[in-house]
């Protein structure tokens, strides 16, 4: 019996081994050259910046990617609102994808402290429509919260409020995520992932080529996990930081897209529209044929659009009725 399961064990460690040593193999390729541009936001700090799409007299779109995300995220949003005369931009965080690490603890302060400090130096003339993804509801809040004059409208893509970490549903899975986050950490760090670059785990969002190679690599990288998972770790503290400003002006346009069927989500799926229904000029749009991730990619991609048009034309609708209200955001 002991001989067997020292076979067992021994035929086990020699396929971790193996299965390490293909993913150093597959590291050796390196990281494919990224897209975009790199921006110092301030002496000895920069951030990756993609910025796509011609410059014209609507918003210009800022793309903030939730947990485990980055730039390569909106690859496939970024090309829709190309080809629908949009102009957009998306950003690496620190220590996420192309972009060198920053100061800790990387909390929702940290977070929103650098991108208003890459808006400032970026060249994009405001004020902006916000869009976020998952966590990234926490962003837009706090970054909508202490820049209101920068804020043109917002849209929430199957985002997370910052009142719904108090919910005990949620609050229980942030908890597990944030175990699990850790977990993918540790497997990153030791290069468990590499072998599974090229399966579909590793772009489950179904992007453009380019933006799905950037995809693939932070998938297996070690340092964007292990970011990610701190960011993860401080969602319950990032979720009170924004739940401190104040909610979202009502004359803002706001639009709301989520992933899923309502029926059986009610209670989740209203905690999401609530900042929609509290706008003047609101839109909820619940993708039933959508998944969390799928959500952003090209075959719902024109979802997001149609928020953005939206929420583009709300405000100008706005701007003509109220023109000294809707003026003071720029």
């Amino acid at each position: 019996m002991l001989k067997v399961l020292g076979r067992g064990f021994a035929s086990v460690a020699l396929f971790l081994v193996a299965f390490i040593v293909l993913g150093g193999v597959m590291t050796a390729s390196g990281a494919p050259r990224p897209r975009g541009q790199m921006v110092q936001i301030e002496p000895g700090r920069s951030l990756r910046l993609v910025c796509a799409g011609s410059r014209s007299d609507r918003p210009v779109v800022w793309l903030e990617a939730g947990a485990f995300g980055f730039s390569a995220d909106w690859g496939a949003t970024q090309d829709a609102l190309t080809a629908a005369g949009w102009r957009s931009c998306a950003y690496d965080r620190a220590g996420m994808g192309y972009s060198p690490p920053g100061p800790g603890p990387r909390d929702g302060l940290a977070i929103v402290s650098d991108f208003e400090k890459l808006v400032a130096v970026a060249g994009e003339p405001g004020p902006y429509i916000l869009v976020g993804h998952s966590m990234a509801g926490l962003r837009l809040r706090e970054y909508a919260g202490r820049n209101p004059g920068q804020v043109a409208g917002l849209v929430l893509v199957d985002a997370a409020t910052p009142e719904s970490a108090s919910n005990p549903r949620m609050a229980g899975f942030i908890r597990a995520f944030s175990t699990a986050s850790r977990w993918a950490a540790r497997g990153a760090s030791i290069g468990l992932f590499k072998p599974l670059v090229h399966t579909g785990l590793a772009d489950k969002i179904g992007l453009p080529p380019q933006a799905g190679a950037e995809k693939r690599w932070a998938f297996a990288d070690g340092r964007h996990n292990r970011t990610s998972a701190a960011e993860v770790e401080l969602w319950p503290k990032a979720s009170e930081q924004a739940e401190a400003q104040p909610p979202y002006d009502p004359n803002w346009p706001l639009a709301v897209v989520t992933a899923g069927p309502v029926k059986g989500r009610e209670a989740w799926k209203a905690l999401q529209a609530a900042p929609a229904e509290a706008s003047r000029h609101g839109l909820v749009d619940h993708v039933a044929a959508a998944s969390h991730t799928r959500l952003l990619g090209g075959a719902f991609a024109d979802h997001i659009v149609r928020a953005v048009v939206f929420v583009g034309q709300a405000r100008q609708a706005e701007r003509a009725v109220h023109p000294r209200e809707a003026g003071a955001g720029g």
